[in-house]
């Protein structure tokens, strides 16, 4: 299974027992941010990253991906503790990170000690509202209802659109460790995010939820935001506190 593997300079002695695993963004057909979602956290961390080069649709569809994250982890856990993992992703990587999550309960594996969630959605089923608002790159220009078709069609495949896995909104969410949720008000996965917020804290997760004003969707892409190193520093932070000593 292909990797990035990216570790921080001056990695100290107490955290080379701990490790960060990346899903990527890319709407699940490329890598966007194998090393843009790795080189921060991995920095402001001090923790090395593992980035998952998983199958992408539509050559390989659901639950391609899933089954490649958790071979990736099952791995880790012959050398890592499974309370010194953290599992992270942002758009499509962090529906991946919530159904690899989804995929662990169900097969009775140990939880890592945190989960970040940064932009997301759970429920391919349904659109939701910020769909209808806002692009990539923010306001839409148009007003269209969502429509009644499934989320990324070449990624399901022809799996239900409210299996557990797929869309975990639909699972037994009780369990899962804690997880850091992170969107924008001019997000087009806003709605989503949120709603898997919700659904989190519903089943007694440990969900904590940071929305940036005014930004587009995964706005931490861009390095030369202020509010992509405030960002990024929310995130290595939580997962940092979280792995403890």
């Amino acid at each position: 299974m292909p990797v990035r593997i990216v570790t921080p300079q001056g990695l100290p002695d107490s955290n080379r027992d701990k490790v960060l695993i990346n899903l990527h963004g890319g709407g699940f057909n490329s890598d966007s941010g194998s090393l843009t979602e790795s080189i921060p956290i991995a920095s402001y961390a001090r923790i090395k990253v593992v980035a998952v080069l998983y199958r992408l649709a539509p050559e390989h569809p659901f639950p391609a991906a899933v089954d490649d994250s958790v071979a990736v982890y099952k791995e880790l856990l012959k050398t890592y503790k499974p309370e010194h993992i953290v599992i992270y992703g942002t758009s499509a990587g962090a529906i991946l990170t919530a159904e690899v999550a989804a995929k662990l309960k169900q097969l009775g594996l140990p939880m890592p000690a945190a989960l970040g969630i940064f932009s997301a959605l759970g429920d391919f089923a349904r659109s939701g509202d910020s769909a209808s608002l806002f692009s990539l790159r923010g306001l839409s220009g148009h007003l269209d209802p969502p429509g009644p078709e499934p989320h990324d069609p070449y990624y399901i495949g022809g799996v239900d659109p409210k299996d557990p896995v797929l869309s975990p909104i639909y699972g037994d969410l009780r369990g899962l460790p804690p997880t850091l949720f992170v969107t924008s008000t001019r997000d087009m996965l806003l709605s989503g995010t949120v709603n898997l917020h919700r659904a989190y804290l519903n089943a007694g997760v440990d969900a904590r939820l940071v929305v940036f004003d005014a930004l587009t969707h995964a706005f931490w892409y861009d390095p030369m935001l202020p509010e992509s190193q405030e960002a990024n520093h929310i995130m290595a932070d939580f997962f940092v506190k979280r792995l403890g000593n």
